[in-house]
């Protein structure tokens, strides 16, 4: 008889170590935490998590603009985006710009907006990078990110990154790139027809 005890209590432990392991199983296999009861889900923390946060914290900041609440205002010197809340106040975010030869200036409007948007690279891109796809599906690996703000009539775009680190940096092609966190706390307060000054 205390043979048998000792069977099962030897026999439970293994088990409850096989399902702690397939649950730390489940950990590593599902970095991102896309799936959480066979759904995938959208969570904070793969936008801001990892792929790292954006160098630049995000924040309400004293911006008197005479601009209308709702107003976009990118400072390609500063590398910052300011969304206009009214009453002399922004929100900060930091933002990567064009590099040299790419940057520039203007009046547009928010035409459209994406969630994880799908990337074709322009012609005049595939000229200067032939290595780069024709044609890319939305999702995590994606260079536009989570969500993608179409400017006006252009090729132009504020879009998210997979790389965190270039935010603050002069790297892009013209468009405006932000950690997926930020664009999609930026996406959320943007409407369509919202007007960009690109300074």
């Amino acid at each position: 008889m205390p043979m048998r005890i000792l069977t099962r209590a030897i026999l439970v432990t293994a088990i409850s170590a096989v399902i702690s392991t397939a649950s730390q199983a489940q950990t590593v296999f599902d970095p991102f935490g896309l799936f959480r009861r066979g759904a995938p889900v959208e969570r904070q923390d793969m936008y801001g998590g990892p792929y790292g946060g954006s160098p630049v914290t995000r924040g309400a900041v004293s911006y008197p603009s005479g601009e209308r609440p709702g107003t976009i205002i990118i400072s390609t010197r500063q590398r910052r985006l300011y969304y206009i809340l009214g009453n002399g106040q922004a929100i900060a975010y930091g933002i990567g710009v064009g590099r040299d030869g790419f940057a520039w200036s203007g009046v547009k409007t928010v035409s459209a907006k994406r969630e994880w948007p799908s990337w074709t690279p322009p012609k005049e891109m595939l000229r200067r990078r032939p290595d780069l796809p024709r044609y890319m599906p939305g999702g995590p690996d994606n260079p536009l990110g989570a969500r993608a703000l179409y400017l006006g009539s252009t090729l132009y775009r504020i879009h998210g990154s997979n790389e965190p680190h270039t935010i603050g940096q002069a790297v892009s092609s013209g468009c405006f790139r932000m950690t997926n966190a930020d664009v999609i706390d930026l996406y959320n307060r943007t409407r369509v027809g919202a007007k960009v000054i690109v300074r």
